[in-house]
């Protein structure tokens, strides 16, 4: 899927990107979201104030450090937690911008799930954004993914679900089209912003903070009424 390049992508068509932002990497793993979205700063002319990133496997950081030494990347601060217990990060560390996540949650146990988000919800600041790159659950990833890498897939509706009882105000999915190089599914959430949820031809059932009832429209998204 040409995963780094994807994930670099949608960095560098995304109106999140701009000088001066607060960004964690949240499971940061060997750094392919870390660089992606320092590499797409950089491409456009823009600078973030800081960029953390944490992960639980020190290997994972070890090989994330040697590569930002390799490559000469400077200012890119790295620690070892757990996302359920992100009170081992620095004290320092909260009040994002921008909180991005790839191919991690995946591996919280799902009665954590919540646990997780919102944990990593409190690390956002007012205003400020959480981006999340998840697999998808369909038959396909049920197989290839869920089954063989032991992970934990969600349908739209469970994210939605997810989301809302982790506290966010809003919420925001969209299945990528097919042919592009970027991941399977991007969820997106802007403290604040109206909700919304586009799924494809998934439904979701209550996906307002409110407890208004959502519809759908002709073309899969589906919006608050």
């Amino acid at each position: 899927m040409r995963y780094p390049q994807g994930l670099r992508a949608f960095f560098l068509g995304s109106p999140l990107v701009r000088s001066g932002l607060r960004i964690l990497d949240a499971g940061c793993g060997t750094g392919a979201l870390t660089l992606a979205v320092r590499d797409a700063f950089v491409r456009r002319g823009c600078a973030p104030k800081t960029l953390h990133a944490f992960d639980l496997t020190p290997a994972m950081l070890d090989r994330l450090r040697e590569t930002l030494r390799r490559r000469g990347i400077k200012g890119v601060e790295l620690a070892e937690a757990n996302v359920l217990q992100l009170d081992g990060l620095p004290a320092s560390w909260r009040d994002y911008d921008l909180v991005v996540s790839a191919s991690m949650l995946e591996y919280v146990p799902r009665d954590r799930f919540v646990d997780a988000l919102a944990g990593l919800r409190a690390r956002v600041k007012e205003g400020g954004s959480f981006v999340l790159f998840m697999t998808r659950r369909n038959p396909l990833t049920r197989l290839l993914i869920s089954r063989w890498w032991a992970s934990n897939l969600y349908t739209v509706g469970e994210l939605a679900d997810a989301f809302q009882q982790a506290g966010f105000s809003s919420f925001a999915f969209r299945r990528l089209p097919a042919g592009r190089p970027l991941p399977l599914g991007v969820g997106a959430h802007r403290r604040g912003d109206p909700l919304n949820v586009a799924s494809g031809t998934d439904m979701v059932r209550q996906v307002t903070s409110r407890g208004r009832r959502a519809r759908a429209s002709p073309l899969g998204a589906i919006h608050n009424s």
